[in-house]
């Protein structure tokens, strides 16, 4: 039998002091609105609905699917809810900025600073990968700056990838939809189906017995991914898949030329399935993606292009 889709909110619903405008996307565990506010202040609200452990079939009211997914439920919820509580004592211009977060219809809400531009993926999509080193160098260098106040507050993201990496009309870019609670109730039990995204979630997050080993090092992972999809458009191999047969091409060898060799070298680093071989925090990933960038060696025949031609002037 098909799992029944949760229902949206309806347009006009009104949310304590605000009211849906439309769902602009939904996933697996949540639905975000466009929302305004009393004062016509846009908002972005994301609703905590994890699809496998409640219904709202009709209402606005959720219910446990199950008695067996209800005590799930209340766990994720609490968790949901403490990360917005965390979330919003950060005020940081690379992170989504939290302005409110309470719980009605059985759930638990969180008001988000609505932002306009468009995501990193888009910008891949629209490139076909083979995104320029200058503009993946502005974007990570200061999005780092912004996880690093993030793990400063002893939390991590756990899904970093180029849907959750958002480039405003201005170009600075804005860290979206944290997966903290997301990995906690992964990890609880087997019924609820993991909730990381596959080539960007790090190794550690696969097996329940390896969630203590997350750490900054468990984003770094996420951001050599992502990185890498900026260069190929799509994600390396998942690490699930990598564990048991790793055939993983190094970027250095796929990008010989076409980037620096410490930008593709870095990628290598942050793929790496070991955790202590990975760089262990961002501001070590931050200081090599600040350097100044050597341009790629020019192919073969324009070096000699160029001596001929030097050779001609004297």
């Amino acid at each position: 039998m098909s799992a029944v889709s949760n229902r949206a909110l309806p347009q006009g619903y009104k949310l304590q002091n605000y009211r849906i405008d439309r769902a602009i996307s939904r996933g697996g565990f949540s639905i975000v609105y466009r929302a305004v506010d009393d004062n016509g202040q846009v908002v972005a609200i994301k609703e905590y609905l994890p699809s496998g452990l409640v219904l709202r079939t009709e209402g606005s009211r959720v219910h446990a699917s199950s008695i067996e997914n209800l005590d799930s439920f209340r766990f994720g919820m609490k968790c949901f809810f403490e990360e917005g509580k965390a979330l919003a004592t950060i005020n940081h211009p690379n992170v989504v900025r939290v302005i409110n977060f309470f719980r009605a219809n059985e759930t638990v809400y969180m008001v988000m600073r609505y932002e306009r531009g468009r995501t990193l993926q888009q910008y891949i999509q629209g490139n076909q990968g083979m995104l320029p080193e200058s503009l993946i160098r502005h974007v990570f260098s200061r999005l780092l700056n912004g996880l690093r106040e993030v793990h400063t507050r002893r939390l991590l993201h756990l899904d970093i990838k180029p849907a959750n990496i958002y480039i405003r009309t201005d170009g600075s870019p804005v860290l979206l939809d944290f997966g903290a609670a997301r990995q906690v109730l992964a990890t609880r039990g087997k019924k609820i189906t993991p909730m990381y995204t596959p080539g960007f979630a790090a190794p550690e997050q696969y097996r329940d017995s390896e969630s203590n080993q997350l750490g900054p090092w468990t984003d770094v992972y996420g951001i050599g991914a992502s990185i890498f999809a900026c260069f190929a458009a799509f994600a390396p191999q998942s690490a699930d898949s990598r564990m048991r047969e790793d055939h993983y091409v190094s970027a250095r060898k796929l990008w010989a030329g076409k980037y620096s060799d410490d930008l593709l070298s870095l990628v290598d680093e942050c793929l790496k399935l070991d955790i202590m071989a990975r760089p262990q925090s961002v501001l070590q990933v931050q200081k090599l993606l600040m350097q100044k960038a050597e341009p790629p060696p020019k192919p073969l025949i324009s070096r000699i292009s160029e001596r001929l031609a030097d050779l001609v002037k004297r």
